[in-house]
Order: structure tokens, then sequence, then C-alpha cells
């Protein structure tokens, strides 16, 4: 566990380096939140009645989506493990005396947290000040706000134990880009990033609520603002820990399967 972790800092300290590429984020996200906050405006003023929650709800799911977009952003991959597995560089990685798997999972993390870490607070300093309803909001109350730690964790974890799959796929394809442009889209459409899923029609809702895709960023940005609440919060935090606990269990097996038929040419 201590080499995990000081794999985990060592990570962490070198991606802080990358300053310069977070300012432009930052920018690029305020631009993203607002060109949506306003779309979405335009909607709520024609028919403000006939929406699943308010616009200040709203608001603020977007600007938690743009805080935390480093976290869940479906397009983020590290290109260094897939040349390790294309490339037979994995070769490397199998001589050090820690798991394959163990290891690209604190690695993966890692790259996610430190890009959350540099970008976040800006984002939520400003749309804090924001005038209302254009602002992000207070959560409902102390507990929603621990919940909503606990759920957004979760949620990373599964983030990554999916994208543990995509690499894990490598072993098995010549090139990783079908697969990976096929994820993104799945996911960009299921996990509430394009549209948040409450505003989908309710058979639809409810059906991908169930998917593992809802339980990355949709469970904890609708548990902070008030959206979940009482029984449905901790059904959800249930249905975020068994689709964790089967990625992780799936993927291992995956990578226990693939490191068994692995064949690396020369040397």
């Amino acid at each position: 566990m201590k080499a995990y972790f000081t794999f985990f800092k060592i990570r962490f300290i070198n991606g802080l380096q990358y300053r310069a590429a977070a300012y432009a984020g930052v920018a690029t996200q305020f631009a993203w939140g607002f060109m949506t906050i306003l779309m979405f405006s335009a909607f709520y003023k024609s028919n403000p009645e006939n929406f699943p929650m308010t616009f200040e709800n709203l608001t603020t799911y977007i600007w938690l989506q743009q805080s935390f977009l480093a976290l869940f952003m479906a397009w983020f991959f590290d290109n260094e493990i897939f040349d390790s597995i294309s490339s037979g560089n994995v070769a490397y990685e199998l001589c050090r005396p820690t798991g394959l798997y163990e290891m690209w999972f604190v690695r993966s993390l890692s790259s996610r947290i430190y890009r959350v870490v540099l970008r976040c607070s800006p984002i939520l300093i400003v749309a804090a000040f924001l005038p209302a309803p254009y602002g992000i909001s207070l959560p409902v109350d102390i507990m929603a706000f621990f919940l909503f730690i606990l759920s957004l964790a979760l949620g990373s974890f599964l983030m990554v134990s999916i994208n543990m799959l995509i690499y894990a796929s490598t072993f098995y394809t010549i090139s990783p880009m079908g697969i990976r442009i096929l994820s993104v889209s799945i996911f960009e459409l299921f996990s509430g990033a394009i549209i948040p899923l409450p505003f989908l029609p309710d058979n639809v809702h409810r059906i991908f609520n169930l998917l593992p895709f809802a339980s990355t960023q949709n469970t904890p940005f609708l548990i902070y603002n008030g959206y979940l609440s009482g029984k449905s919060v901790f059904h959800a935090l249930l249905l975020q820990i068994a689709w964790l606990f089967t990625f992780v269990l799936f993927g291992k097996l995956l990578f226990r399967d693939a490191l068994k038929k692995v064949v690396v040419q020369g040397g």
C-alpha cells in the first residue's frame, strides 16, 4: 500500500507543475459553463414550470460539472498506458513488485485529481459570487454536503475503474482508438454530461439511473443540489458501491486473463 501511495504522490506533485494548461482549462470551462447556462435560460424563460428542477438548481449542477470536469471527463485517457501496451513496454511495468491493475488505477486517479485541484477552486469561487440564479448555491444542508463528498469519491473511483476496462481492451486489439471513441460517446450521453438526466423522459430517466454511467457525476451533483434526498440518496450510494465493486472485480479478472496471453516481441 505504501508503494501505491508513493506512486500517487509523485504523479500528483509532477502534475501540479502544468499550471498554464490548468489556467487555459479554467478559461475554457468558464466559457462553456456560461454558454450552457444561457442556453438553458432561453428554454426556462419560454416555459419555467415545465422542468424537473429549478433554474438555480440547474446552474448549480452546471458549475459543479465544470468544477469537477477533470474527475469525470470521459475523453481523458493516459496515452502513456496505451503506448506501453502497444509498444510492449508493459514488460518493464510487470517487472515492478506491484500489481499492474493497482498501479495503473492509482496513476489514472492521480492524473485526474491534480487537474481538479488546479481548476476547481477558481471556478467555485467565481461562481459563488455570481448573482442569483446564475451562480452556484450552497448545499441544502450539512448532511447533503458530506454525502456529496462521499458520492464524489465513489464516482471518481468508478470513473477510473471504467477507464481500466478500456485500457485492458487494448491487450486484445490492434488499436485502442475504436473502443475509445465508442466509450466516450456512450458515456457522455448516459452520464448526464450533455443533458442532466432528470431532463430526460421519466421512463428513460429511470433506466439511465440504473446504469453505471449515471453513478459517476450525475449522482453526487444531484445530491448536492437537493434533487436526491431521503432514501433515494442512500439507494444511489449503494448503487455506486455495487457498480464500483463490479467494475473493479471485472477489471482485475480481465487484466489477469490478458497478462496470461500477452506476448512481447524481441528483447
